[in-house]
């Protein structure tokens, strides 16, 4: 587990007033007008600058500084390793009366990071409060049934929720990134923003106040429809591919169909960090033989050579199968730091989905693994729209083409004999 380091301040104003500017962000005073906060994806590049390095932690301190007085922030996060995050959240509230509210998984208070301990003292732990810091049991998630299974589920979730900052209202960031060191240099991942949606800020803002209650006897899954926008909310209890969020996508691709004189194929790509869900990898080898084009960055499964049973490694590989690659690299040689991994976990379909042809994303926190889908505290957004779907395309064609150890994917870490940081 990587600690949080210590940025050097000149460096990270800089960057910050950098990508405010880029952003469209005014910095003048108050009688200014402040430009509109725009929709669409950010992506980070862990090969990249530092600028883009860090590009969604900067856009979240774009936002947590322009908060307005009296205004809500609420965060839900799996790791906040990151304390120049922390404190900036804590000033929002201390300095400028902002509403702050975070729900954090346990594992976010370690001894080599203050982030807890600072929001902690500034915004209390009292979750009856306007402002606190929560956390949710030891090992368990907010939301799922602890006897399912015991000391083994996440608060998983990396969304953040604003209700007033400059540029924009009712403000959803839903994203795949940690608050940590490694998250912004080691792993790719995106996050997709979406301002002025009280549709959509309220959908995810109920599903906070759940976590905040953590009655996980009274929680089913949820999915709300926003067009052109849904959110999925988990955990999803049950069992079986027809109670699997992604299989049932899956399960509503067409590969082939005519128009006119031509047939057209259906492109389905997925970027995610963790594959091991047998119903969804043998899901996508079936839409490859069905004659859709799938190619899958990965950078874990699971395999005979990891559980003595063959996996998702076994189904993704048969004959038939989508084009695969793996990105999971130990870049320094050292086993206790976090590999070079893609950490995003999104969903692009360019085609026929439930009988239209279209081009959509699903994006989130939300692994495709057991616990992600039946345990864990995750979200998971669709965005159906042309333009935000091709430039999750030119994400998915950069992380792919970074990606170590590629095709050449017969290792132990994509294989899953050597399980993945997920920092």
């Amino acid at each position: 587990m990587r600690t949080a380091s210590r940025w050097r301040s000149r460096r990270l104003a800089a960057a910050l007033s950098t990508m405010v500017l880029a952003a469209g962000i005014h910095l003048g005073g108050a009688d200014e007008a402040a430009a509109v906060v725009p929709q669409g994806p950010i992506f980070n590049k862990p090969t990249g600058t530092y600028e883009e390095q860090h590009a969604i932690r900067i856009r979240l301190l774009t936002y947590i500084s322009t908060a307005a007085p009296q205004s809500d922030i609420k965060v839900a996060l799996y790791h906040l390793y990151d304390e120049e995050v922390a404190r900036a959240l804590a000033d929002a509230h201390t300095q400028r009366g902002v509403n702050v509210q975070v729900m954090l998984d346990s594992t976010s208070v370690i001894p080599t990071d203050g982030s807890y301990a600072i929001l902690k003292d500034a915004l209390g732990t009292d979750r009856t409060k306007g402002s606190f810091v929560g956390l949710c049991p030891p090992k368990q998630s907010c939301l799922g049934d602890p006897d399912a299974l015991p000391s083994s589920s996440l608060n998983h979730n990396k969304f953040w929720l604003f209700s007033q900052v400059d540029g924009a209202s009712d403000l959803v960031v839903q994203s795949s990134s940690n608050m940590s060191p490694s998250a912004y240099t080691r792993m790719w991942n995106d996050a997709f923003v979406l301002p002025s949606n009280p549709a959509v800020y309220g959908t995810y803002a109920s599903y906070f106040d759940k976590l905040v209650a953590m009655d996980w006897r009274a929680w089913t899954y949820t999915s709300v429809a926003h067009s052109p926008f849904k959110a999925y909310f988990f955990p999803y209890s049950g069992t079986g591919n027809s109670r699997d969020t992604i299989w049932n996508t899956l399960d509503n691709v067409t590969c082939k169909w005519t128009e006119g004189t031509t047939t057209r194929q259906t492109k389905v790509r997925v970027a995610v960090l963790r594959l091991t869900r047998q119903g969804v990898a043998e899901k996508l080898t079936a839409l490859r033989r069905a004659g859709c084009a799938v190619d899958v960055l990965y950078a874990e499964t699971d395999s005979a050579a990891g559980s003595g049973t063959p996996g998702t490694w076994e189904a993704l590989h048969a004959s038939g199968g989508p084009t695969l690659r793996c990105h999971n690299h130990d870049e320094d040689g050292n086993p206790k730091t976090t590999n070079s991994v893609i950490h995003s976990k999104y969903l692009l379909i360019d085609g026929k989905y439930d009988g239209a042809v279209n081009k959509l994303v699903w994006t989130g926190s939300h692994n495709y693994s057991g616990p992600a889908l039946r345990e864990n505290d995750e979200a998971l957004l669709k965005i159906d729209d042309s333009a935000h779907h091709d430039a999750y395309v030119a994400n998915f064609n950069a992380a792919k083409a970074a990606a170590v150890p590629g095709a050449a994917d017969d290792t132990d870490a994509c294989k899953g004999v050597k399980s993945t940081s997920d920092d």
